[in-house]
């Protein structure tokens, strides 16, 4: 996103929701202890030090994913601007740092934001077959309507990256919020198309060199807040029907909607998209699943997957990005979602929607798997198991119960806990029993559909030292939110309301990364 991330950061300490005092955050109180006990996350992906915010679209180079993120290695400092690093990976759980990319400050341009990089085989722009090619929202006096699209390249396989001159490539016609350019080629039309977030509009820009764009559509949304971070993709599901899906992150709080990724199905024309129904679908039900962006899914051969999108979202929310233990504990503040394999598919009225799963090579990570079998429930269970990182897997089965669901991260007194499961006609994620970032107490526990009739449910929980990803029936709906429970609270329990369940292939598998 634009805008936002340059804005003044917050120091100061937090009472959380179960009453524990967080750690001082923000640069101004926040020194890294050396020693001691860590919160940094054991599976998912973490900036090494300081602050990281928006995930940019992973790009596939040389057999590898290139993962690009903005990165403030000045937070500690109480200085502002984010600059873009790199890390790469064959199989998006494991990743090497390789520094800064795309820096700060070298042109009178200032910092750099979100955009995306697109890999120019045909040397459309000039830069040599093969160049990697960045476009970026950069605000050279840091004004509401100041925001313009610039162009960086890199002729090393995307490791760095050089301006191209000082002059945006996309100047801002005179509009408040004009960022986060999002490029996909349209190889049947041998052009380049971009998507823009611009306030309640994403506009659409078509160029056939990556530096001069043409305006051609818009497609607008209001009463979500303001979008950003567009994204534009092809996807076929398994019944062979092809759909294009327009996605932006946007905060749909103020009218009782998730604050993550909403996104429409529909068809696009090469110039515009047109939504198959006006209110959006949410790819997480969550509060700290913001800023995210998927990408092709290539095969060892480099050969796409029609049928599958990754995606990885930014595990925090601007509303208290800067009350975070971890920067006090480790010096840094920065996690993402575990990466997800995204799916099309067609639910039982003929619609169609995304579902998500965690990517499959977490799988070859697995250090420990401890089987439960089934456990029936009245009331609540207290399993054996401890742990901070991890994953719980199981179906929950009831006749009569109101609900049934799982306390992850329990407290040895039972008071903090984490709860996940069903209620009703619901399924939850609720933080508030544990220590929540959220300060004003009103975001702890997020919702999504359930039919109640079903008597039945699918849970896949990932579970880290500062992050719970819940998956709901094979994904059809997620949940990912930021907590920070403490660091002995390690128990798990197994609960039903009003009634008796089944918890049935009750797995739990550890990883080591």
């Amino acid at each position: 996103m634009g805008g936002i991330t340059r804005r003044a950061l917050f120091a100061g300490s937090a009472v959380g929701a179960a009453g524990a005092l967080l750690p001082a955050a923000g640069p101004a109180a926040a020194k890294p202890r050396t020693g001691g006990a860590s919160y940094r996350a054991a599976y998912h992906f973490t900036v090494p030090e300081q602050w990281k915010n928006d995930p940019q679209r992973p790009v596939w180079i040389d057999g590898e994913y290139h993962y690009y993120y903005l990165h403030n290695a000045d937070y500690l400092a109480g200085e502002i601007g984010t600059a873009w690093r790199l890390a790469t990976s064959r199989d998006l759980v494991s990743f090497t740092d390789r520094g800064i990319a795309v820096p700060k400050d070298t042109t009178p341009n200032g910092d750099v934001w979100s955009g995306s990089a697109v890999v120019d085989s045909e040397n459309t722009a000039g830069f040599g077959a093969g160049a990697v090619i960045v476009l970026a929202t950069m605000s050279p006096h840091d004004g509401p309507a100041d925001q313009a699209q610039y162009l960086y390249y890199s002729t090393d396989g995307g490791r760095t990256f050089t301006p191209h001159g000082t002059d945006p490539v996309l100047p801002n016609p005179g509009v408040r919020d004009f960022r986060d350019p999002k490029v996909i080629r349209d190889e049947e039309r041998g052009r380049w198309v971009m998507t823009l977030a611009e306030n309640d509009k994403v506009g659409f820009y078509h160029s056939a060199d990556l530096k001069s764009w043409t305006y051609v559509s818009g497609f607008v949304r209001g009463g979500i807040g303001v979008l950003e971070c567009p994204d534009l993709f092809r996807i076929r599901a398994a019944d062979g029907t092809a759909k294009w899906v327009l996605g932006v992150s946007a905060n749909g709080k103020g009218a009782g909607l998730p604050n993550t990724y909403a996104y429409w199905t529909g068809s696009f024309d090469g110039s515009a998209f047109t939504a198959d129904a006006a209110d959006p679908q949410w790819l997480d039900h969550g509060w700290d699943w913001y800023g995210a962006v998927t990408f092709d899914k290539r095969g060892a051969d480099g050969r796409l997957d029609e049928s599958t999108r990754y995606a990885i979202g930014w595990l925090n929310n601007w509303d208290y990005a800067h009350i975070t233990p971890t920067i006090d504990s480790d010096g840094f503040n920065g996690t993402d979602s575990i990466v997800r394999e995204v799916r099309l598919e067609r639910g039982g009225d003929g619609t169609y929607h995304l579902a998500s799963r965690p990517v499959a090579a977490l799988d070859r990570y697995v250090s420990r798997t401890v089987r439960l079998g089934d456990l029936a429930v009245e009331g609540t269970r207290l399993l054996e198991h401890r742990g901070t990182a991890y994953e719980l897997t199981c179906e929950i089965t009831w006749e009569q119960a109101a609900g049934a669901g799982v306390q992850l991260r329990r407290s040895p007194d039972g008071v903090r806990h984490i709860d996940a499961g069903i209620h009703r006609d619901y399924a939850f994620l609720n933080r508030r029993p544990s220590v929540s970032p959220d300060m004003t107490g009103r975001w702890q526990e997020s919702r999504s559909p359930f039919d109640p009739a079903r008597r039945a449910v699918r849970l896949r929980i990932l579970v880290d030292r500062t992050s719970v990803e819940l998956f709901v029936d094979d994904g059809r709906y997620t949940h990912s939110s930021a907590a920070f429970p403490y660091l002995v609270d390690t128990g798990l329990a197994l609960f039903t309301i009003d009634g008796k369940a089944v918890f049935r292939d009750v797995v739990i598998r550890e990883f080591r990364v």
